[in-house]
C-alpha cells in the first residue's frame, strides 16, 4: 500500500463527492480514506469515480455515511457512543457502524476505523495541554488536575468499557461476515476508550478476530505530551496488531497538521510499518494542497520502501 489521503482534508469544501475525489486526485493521491462527515449522496458521487477505476478506497472512518437525521457538522465519530449505558444510544451506534461496514464492503475497502466510546466524566485533556504550553507541567496545579483525571477515570471506567466490549463483539461478528477489518484507534482525550491499557484488553479479548489496532500519530503525541502514555510504547506494545495508521503532525498539542509542519518524529514509525499497513495522511483545514503534497514527499523520504 502507498500513502493514502483522508477525505477529512477537503470534505467540508464540497457537497459533491465526485468533486471531492477529483481534488484529491489532483493532489496526486489515488488511495483515499473516506471520512466521517460524508452524506449518502456524496458517497454516490464517490462510487461513480470508483467505477471508473481512478481511485481506490482503502478505509472508512466510522460513521460513513453520516447517521440519519444529523447535519454533517453534528455527525462526529462520537455522536453515538458504543460505550453508552443508554441501550438506545448504543443501538444507534451499532446500527450506523454496521452501515459503515456495509459501505466499506461495497467500496472494496480493507478497514473501518472506530472510536470506541468514552467514560462519561468531564475531560481535562485540553486544560492539561494548556498548562503544558504555559510551562506549568511541573506545577502543583498540573499535578492536581492530572491525578484527578486519572482517579475519576479509574473510578468509572469499568462499566463503560464493558459496554464497549459488548458492542465490539457484535461488530466483530458482523465485520467477519462482510470481510472487513476493524481498527481500534488511539484516542486523544483521556476520558475516551480505549486508554493505553484498554487497547491491550480489547486486542486480547478479540485475538484472531477482525479487530486490530489503528495507530494515530498526533493522538499518541498528545498522550505523551500530557504524560498519560509514551508515544512509542503504543507501537512497541501493539505494533504487531496494527493494520493502519493516521499520519499527521503535532505542535504544542495542535494535531492534524501536515507532516513536516510540527515536531513529531516520524522516523520512530518506520520499524513498525509493513507493505500492507494502511498509511493514511489525515490532515485538516487550513492545510492547502501544497502542504499536503510536501507532507507526502516528506513521509516518502522517511519510509522509503515501507511506503
Amino acid at each position: 500500500m502507498g500513502l493514502a489521503l483522508s477525505a477529512s482534508w477537503n470534505a467540508f469544501r464540497h457537497t459533491d463527492g465526485k468533486q471531492m475525489i477529483f481534488e484529491i486526485l489532483e493532489a496526486g493521491f489515488s488511495e483515499v480514506e473516506l471520512s466521517f462527515n460524508l452524506t449518502r449522496p456524496m458517497l454516490n458521487g464517490v462510487e461513480e469515480v470508483l467505477r471508473q477505476g481512478r481511485v481506490q478506497i482503502v478505509s472508512l472512518h466510522n460513521y460513513c455515511p453520516t447517521p440519519d437525521g444529523l447535519e454533517r457538522e453534528e455527525a462526529l465519530p462520537d455522536c453515538y457512543s458504543m460505550s453508552s449505558l443508554d441501550e438506545d444510544e448504543r443501538a444507534y451506534a451499532l446500527k450506523f457502524a454496521r452501515r459503515t461496514i456495509d459501505t466499506a464492503a461495497s467500496f472494496g475497502a480493507k478497514a473501518v476505523v472506530l472510536h470506541c466510546g468514552r467514560v462519561e466524566i468531564p475531560d481535562k485533556t485540553r486544560q492539561l495541554v494548556d498548562l503544558c504550553n504555559n510551562g506549568l507541567k511541573s506545577s502543583e496545579a498540573f499535578n492536581k488536575m492530572f491525578q484527578q483525571a486519572c482517579s475519576e477515570r479509574k473510578a468509572h471506567a469499568r462499566k463503560f468499557l464493558s459496554q464497549t466490549l459488548r458492542s465490539l463483539d457484535e461488530l466483530n461478528r458482523y465485520a467477519r461476515q462482510k470481510d472487513v477489518l476493524l481498527g481500534i484507534e488511539t484516542r486523544v482525550y483521556y476520558r475516551e476508550i480505549p486508554s493505553f491499557e484498554e487497547i491491550g484488553v480489547i486486542l486480547d479479548k478479540f485475538k484472531d478476530s477482525n479487530i486490530f489496532y489503528w495507530h494515530d500519530t498526533g493522538h499518541a503525541e498528545i498522550m505523551e505530551m500530557v504524560g498519560f502514555a509514551c508515544h512509542e510504547d503504543f507501537l512497541k506494545c501493539y505494533g504487531l496488531d496494527m493494520i493502519g495508521l493516521h499520519l499527521h503532525d503535532c505542535f504544542n498539542g495542535q494535531d492534524h497538521l501536515a507532516p513536516s509542519q510540527g515536531t513529531l518524529d516520524f522516523n520512530q514509525l518506520k520499524p513498525y510499518l509493513k507493505k500492507e499497513t494502511l498509511k493514511v495522511i489525515e490532515v485538516h483545514h487550513p492545510a492547502d494542497k501544497e502542504a499536503v503534497v510536501r507532507g507526502r514527499e516528506f513521509l516518502r523520504g522517511i519510509f522509503d520502501g515501507a511506503a
